[in-house]
C-alpha cells in the first residue's frame, strides 16, 4: 500500500495532480499486477493538510515506538526531534528489579492500604533507598537528585522533601512487620540458608550537637576512635551468604554483650527453627550463652585469649592440630565437668602467626629504645604512658630499683598465642572444621559494615529525632540488602556494578508536540550483569507522547 500522485490534463491543456492511496493487485487474466485506487484525497493543490496529519497520528497508534518515532520525529523534511537531555537509568533499573523481586513494594502497599496518604510514600522510600546505593546525599538534596539526575522508572511525579520525611515516619511505624516480610521474601526467593546467623555491631557518631536528652544518642566507646562525640550503635544479622536479614539501632553507650538478649528474642519471634548464632568475643558471657540457647538455639562464640581461667585451661590443653587448609589448623578440647563442661575449638593460622611474630619484634625493638631512654630519669608521665600502652605495655615490668625492663616471661606467653583464636560452641553436632570455618564467615558482617559506611555513606546523619535516626538506618539496611544480593549473585563488587550500570542512560527527545524517552543501547557488560541477576533488559522505548 502506498500514496501516489497522478496527472490529468484538462481540455484547456492545463495539468492537475491528484493524490491517491493505492495498492498493487494481481490480475490473473493479464498475468501481471495492476494498481488499484483505495482512496482518493483529491487535488494536490487543494489537500486538507491538517486532516492528513490527524490521519497519520491516528495510524501511528498502531505502530511500534521506533517506527512511530521515525515518522513523527520530523517537524519538516529534515528536522528530527531534538535531543533534550539524558539521565543515568541503569542503576535504578537494576535496583527496582531486585526491589520488586523481594516484594518490598507489595509489603509497603499492603501496609498503606488502610491509610489515606496523599504523599507518594512507597515511591519516596524507593527513591531514598536508590539514592543510598547510587549517590548518597541528604533528604533535602534527594528532591533535586530524583528530579534531574536520575531516572527512577515508573511515573515521573515530582517528589518533595516533605514526602521523604512522611515516608520515614511511616517506615519506622511498620519497621518490625516490614523486616519480617522482607526476610521471608528474601529467604524464599534466594533459597537462603538460615542455619547460621552472624551478628555483630558497629557504631557511628554525630558531628552535630543537638540539645535535649536522647535514648539513642549517647557517649560511649567508639569503634572509630571518636569517644568525644555522641554515638548510636547499629547491629546486623547476616546469613552465611552475606545477606543482611535484619538490623537494630541501639543506644550508643550500650555494651555489645547487652544487645544479645534483644536480638535473640526478636529473631526467635520469626520462628526460624534451629539456628546457630555466631558472634565475636565482645558478646561472650555466661549470661549470653544461656540466652542464645533458648528455644533450641546454639552458639559459636569468639573467646578472649587472655585474662580468663577457662580460656587459659583450654589453650594449655595438649593435643595435635588437624590441618584443614594451608592457613587453618584446628583442634578440639573440653574444659570443665558436668553442667559446667564446655567445648572449645582452637584455630591456628601459620600465616597470621608469622605476622604476629613480626609485629611483636617491631614493638620490642621500639620498646628497648624507649626503656633505654627512660631508665635513670625521673619522668613519671612517660613511664605511665608506656605502661598503659595497649600493645607495648604488656611486655614491661618494674624492678625494685624503680627501673623498667622487658618481661621475658610475658614475651614467651605471647609467643604461644601467635596466630591463634579461641572459640566455644554449644553444638556438639558441628565438626571442628565447621566451627572454625563458620566463625571465619563472621567476616561477612564486617564486609557489610564496610559497605554500609563507605558505599552507602551511613554517616553523616543529619537527623536529630530518635525515630528519624532509626528510619535512616533502616533505609541504609534496605539499600545494603539490595547491594549484597547484587554482589552475591554476580560475584562482582557494587562499585563495579554501579559504574557499569550507570552508563545506561535514558535520553529525552522532544519538541512542542512530541516527546520520546529512549534508553541507550545495552552494552555487553550491562547485559552480562542483568543476565546474572536474571533481570529482563529494559525496553528501548519508555514513553512516546504525541499531541495532535
Amino acid at each position: 500500500m502506498y500514496v501516489r500522485t497522478i496527472q490529468r490534463k484538462n481540455k484547456d491543456g492545463s495539468s492537475v495532480e491528484y493524490v491517491q492511496l493505492a495498492h498493487n493487485a494481481w490480475n490473473p487474466e493479464k498475468g501481471f499486477a495492476q494498481a488499484e485506487v483505495i482512496y482518493s484525497f483529491g487535488r494536490k493543490d487543494q489537500l486538507d493538510i491538517e486532516a492528513i496529519k490527524r490521519l497519520v497520528n491516528s495510524l501511528c497508534r498502531f505502530l511500534g515506538p521506533e517506527d512511530a518515532l521515525t515518522l513523527q520525529a520530523k517537524g519538516g523534511e529534515h528536522d528530527p526531534l531534538p535531543f533534550v537531555r539524558s539521565r543515568p537509568a541503569g542503576g535504578a533499573y537494576l535496583l527496582k528489579a531486585l526491589w520488586d523481586r523481594l516484594h518490598i513494594d507489595t509489603c509497603l502497599k499492603a501496609a498503606l492500604k488502610d491509610r489515606e496518604f496523599t504523599a507518594p510514600v512507597a515511591q519516596a522510600l524507593f527513591a531514598m533507598v536508590v539514592n543510598r546505593a547510587l549517590s548518597p546525599s541528604s533528604k533535602l538534596a534527594i528532591e533535586q537528585w530524583a528530579a534531574e539526575e536520575v531516572f527512577l522508572g515508573g511515573e515521573e511525579s515530582p517528589l518533595q522533601v516533605q514526602h521523604f520525611y512522611r515516608a520515614m515516619d511511616f517506615l519506622i511505624e511498620h519497621a518490625e512487620a516490614l523486616q519480617k516480610e522482607v526476610f521471608w521474601s528474601t529467604a524464599s526467593l534466594l533459597n537462603l540458608t538460615v542455619d547460621l546467623i552472624f551478628f555483630d555491631t558497629t557504631n557511628t557518631y554525630f558531628e552535630i550537637e543537638e540539645p535535649g536528652p536522647s535514648e539513642l544518642k549517647a557517649y560511649g566507646k567508639s569503634k572509630e576512635k571518636r569517644d568525644d562525640l555522641p554515638l548510636v550503635t547499629v547491629g546486623l544479622a547476616v546469613t552465611r551468604e552475606g545477606i543482611p536479614v535484619r538490623c537494630w539501632v541501639l543506644p550508643g553507650n550500650q555494651h555489645d554483650s547487652q544487645s544479645v538478649a534483644q536480638v535473640q528474642q526478636d529473631l526467635n519471634n520469626w520462628k526460624l527453627g534451629r539456628v546457630v548464632w555466631v558472634m565475636d568475643r565482645g558478646m561472650s558471657s555466661d549470661e549470653n550463652r544461656k540466652v542464645l540457647q533458648k528455644a533450641g538455639g546454639q552458639y559459636i562464640l569468639g573467646e578472649k585469649l587472655r585474662g580468663n581461667h577457662m580460656s587459659e585451661m583450654a589453650l594449655s590443653h595438649p593435643g595435635r592440630f588437624k590441618v584443614v587448609a594451608d592457613n587453618l589448623q584446628v583442634k578440639q578440647v573440653h574444659v570443665g565437668e558436668g553442667t559446667g563442661r564446655r567445648r572449645y575449638v582452637i584455630a591456628y593460622n601459620p600465616q597470621q602467626a608469622e605476622a604476629d611474630r613480626i609485629t611483636r619484634e617491631k614493638n620490642l625493638e621500639r620498646l628497648r629504645c624507649e626503656l633505654e631512654a627512660l631508665n635513670g630519669k625521673k619522668r613519671k608521665k612517660p613511664e605511665c604512658r608506656l605502661l598503659l600502652h595497649p600493645s607495648r605495655g604488656r611486655y614491661v615490668k618494674e624492678l625494685k630499683s624503680g627501673k623498667f625492663k622487658i618481661d621475658l616471661a610475658k614475651v614467651k606467653q605471647e609467643e604461644a598465642l601467635d596466630g591463634k583464636y579461641l572459640l566455644s560452641t554449644s553444638d556438639e553436632s558441628l565438626s571442628v572444621e565447621d566451627v572454625a570455618l563458620g566463625y571465619k564467615q563472621l567476616l561477612e558482617v564486617e564486609r557489610a559494615f564496610r559497605t554500609l559506611k563507605s558505599s552507602l555513606s551511613l554517616r553523616p546523619i543529619y537527623h536529630s529525632k530518635d525515630d528519624r535516626i532509626c528510619s535512616h538506618v533502616l533505609i541504609c539496611w534496605l539499600a545494603l540488602l539490595l547491594v549484597r544480593i547484587a554482589e552475591v549473585e554476580t560475584q562482582m563488587s557494587w562499585a563495579l556494578i554501579r559504574r557499569v550500570m550507570q552508563r545506561l542512560h535514558l535520553g529525552e527527545f522532544s519538541n512542542e508536540k512530541n516527546r520520546v524517552l529512549r534508553h541507550t543501547v545495552l552494552s555487553a557488560d550491562q547485559a552480562n550483569i542483568l543476565k546474572k541477576l536474571k533481570i529482563t533488559p529494559p525496553k528501548p522505548f519508555v514513553k512516546l507522547e504525541t499531541t495532535p
